[in-house]
C-alpha cells in the first residue's frame, strides 16, 4: 500500500505530486525548496533558503512518522555550487552525528528560482 503525506506545517505541494509517499516502512519525500507553509518564498541568501528547506523537510518527515535522525539518503540541488560551503554547515547542523548518505547536484534551475532544493528516503519509526 502507498499512502501519500499532507502536512499545514509544510508548503503544499505546487504541481500533480504530493509531499512525500509512504511505502513498505519508508518515506520518499518530494524535494522541498524555501516556500514557508503558507507558500511564501523565503528571501535571502542560500543560507536563509536552506534553514526554511530543512524546516520543510522536517515537518514533512515529522507527519510521516519519521524524522530526519531516520533518513537514509538525501539529494541537494544547488542553483550554484559556490553555495556548497553554506548548505553543508545548516545541513550538518540538522543532522548532527547522524550522516545520511548524500548526492549534491548544481543544476541550472529550480522552481520559484529557488537557490537550494532537497529531498529524503526515510525509515519510519
Amino acid at each position: 500500500m502507498i499512502t501519500p503525506v499532507q502536512t499545514p506545517n509544510a508548503p503544499a505541494a505546487i504541481g500533480p505530486y504530493s509531499q512525500a509517499m509512504i511505502c513498505n516502512g519508508m518515506v520518499f519525500t518530494s524535494g522541498q525548496i524555501a516556500l514557508t507553509p503558507a507558500g511564501e518564498m523565503v528571501e535571502g541568501d542560500v543560507s536563509a533558503q536552506c534553514v526554511q528547506v530543512v524546516a520543510n523537510l522536517k515537518a514533512v518527515l515529522e507527519a510521516s512518522g519519521s524524522s530526519l535522525s531516520n533518513v537514509i539518503k538525501t539529494t541537494i540541488f544547488l542553483a550554484d555550487m559556490e553555495d556548497f560551503a553554506a548548505v553543508n554547515a545548516i545541513y550538518g547542523a540538522a543532522f548532527g552525528d547522524h550522516k545520511p548518505a548524500r548526492s549534491t547536484v548544481a543544476v541550472k534551475t529550480l522552481p520559484k528560482n529557488a537557490l537550494v532544493e532537497i529531498d529524503a528516503i526515510a525509515v519510519i519509526g
